[in-house]
């Protein structure tokens, strides 16, 4: 009984709605929606105030950055990933943007470091598949012919590969 009464609700809002758009012009259809927009962005306000610290919880993020996606193509959880590698490179020394052709970034690459630039446990057994695998993952999203910029960072990754295919071996 309570569904009938919901749905005769919802019709009637329905009709009362598109009655009103067939009767009014569009300078009033736009100027209510915009009313509408502001309100509603109001309201959303409020409730992100209230609701905040369930909403911008690390959980909740980690839900939705797979789902954004940027204008380049990738998510936000890929740019993450990304900006984790060229940290983890500017902290080791590897990547500068500064000075692209300076001793530091010509240090051979260890063992550890390249396990980790791919994404990979140095703990743990990996096949040759398996270690491509990250490696063309990481690629995708680096690769030179995507940003020429990233051609140090390409050359870098292709460095961690060749010497986690030899410890594979």
């Amino acid at each position: 009984m309570n569904i009938f009464f919901l749905t005769l609700i919802i019709f009637v809002l329905v009709y009362l709605l598109l009655n009103w758009f067939v009767k009014t012009s569009s300078a009033k259809i736009s100027k209510g929606i915009r009313t509408f927009t502001i309100i509603l962005s109001i309201v959303l306000a409020v409730i992100m105030a209230f609701a905040g610290r369930y909403i911008f919880s690390l959980p909740f993020l980690l839900m939705i950055l797979p789902l954004i996606k940027t204008k380049a193509g990738l998510t936000l959880l890929q740019l993450v990933r990304i900006w984790g590698l060229l940290r983890f490179l500017k902290n080791s020394g590897r990547f500068n943007f500064n000075n692209m052709g300076s001793a530091a970034n010509t240090q051979s690459i260890s063992l550890d470091e390249a396990y980790k630039i791919l994404n990979l446990n140095p703990k743990k057994k990996y096949s040759k598949e398996e270690v491509m695998k990250s490696y063309k993952n990481i690629m995708k999203k680096i690769h030179p012919d995507v940003s020429p910029d990233l051609s140090r960072l390409a050359a870098i990754v292709n460095e961690a590969k060749e010497i986690v295919l030899k410890d594979v071996s």
